[in-house]
């Protein structure tokens, strides 16, 4: 029938469900982002000071190196869904379960950068900062975290896409945000709810990748160092032709 409307026709591309159900997306996008924020920041919150407990003194790593990153490995090889259903006795269906498991994830990852970039500070620029009287606390924060800076980013970088993939997972606790579309979608055959909250949940990873490349680039300016092919280029050229002047002249 040519008047059949595409969500009658259950059509996977339907912009009719899309302004008939702008709210419900809306408030889905919302949830979505919180949990996927909270879990991220939580989760920075909680690595750092492990990565330090890691990171011993004097460039070596600690005792603790190991056992911390054999359990934030540990962690991440546990399922999601059975990492939520553990969390059940302890949360019950709430929020709480999906944010608590989300940041466990996210420590095998924050840990492992934040270490990396604080071990690649150069032995040198903390010499020198010492040589200057700098303590361990500002040394730290004035020398080795801003140095540190790249790799931290990278990391809360990954963090962030792979936390917004598996806070959909959280719709079996209903707290899924776009996941939970996406299943009830499923459970009734509508398709036109499946593509548009999945095409949601990756517009969302991608924008938040771009976003905190944006951030690392603007923290990081000394990254970005760019060769002056053209002004080489002529003062090589320069060079040679007073070399060939000299010789000349000789």
């Amino acid at each position: 029938m040519s008047g059949q409307s595409c969500l009658t026709a259950n059509d996977w591309i339907c912009g009719e469900y899309v302004r008939s159900r702008s709210q419900e997306l809306t408030d889905a996008t919302v949830q979505h982002v919180w949990i996927t924020a909270i879990s991220v920041v939580l989760g920075l919150l909680i690595a750092f000071p492990l990565a330090l407990l890691a990171r011993g003194r004097a460039g070596r790593r600690s005792r603790l190196a190991g056992p911390i990153l054999g359990l934030t490995t540990v962690l991440y090889t546990v399922p999601s869904l059975a990492m939520f259903s553990l969390l059940l006795p302890l949360f019950g269906l709430s929020a709480a379960v999906v944010v608590t498991g989300l940041v466990l994830y996210s420590l095998t990852v924050l840990v492992r950068n934040i270490l990396a970039g604080l071990e690649a500070v150069p032995a040198e620029a903390r010499e020198a900062a010492q040589g200057m009287g700098y303590g361990p606390a500002r040394l730290l924060w004035e020398v080795e975290l801003p140095l540190a800076l790249p790799a931290l980013l990278a990391g809360v970088r990954i963090a962030t896409v792979s936390t917004v993939a598996l806070t959909t997972v959280g719709a079996i606790v209903g707290y899924g945000g776009l996941g939970t579309l996406i299943v009830d979608g499923l459970d009734s055959l509508f398709k036109a709810q499946v593509l548009t909250a999945s095409v949601i949940c990756v517009l969302l990873a991608v924008v938040a990748d771009l976003l905190l490349l944006w951030l690392q680039r603007a923290l990081t300016p000394w990254t970005r160092v760019r060769t002056p092919r053209i002004r080489t280029g002529r003062t090589a050229a320069a060079r040679s032709g007073r070399a060939a002047r000299i010789a000349k002249v000789g």
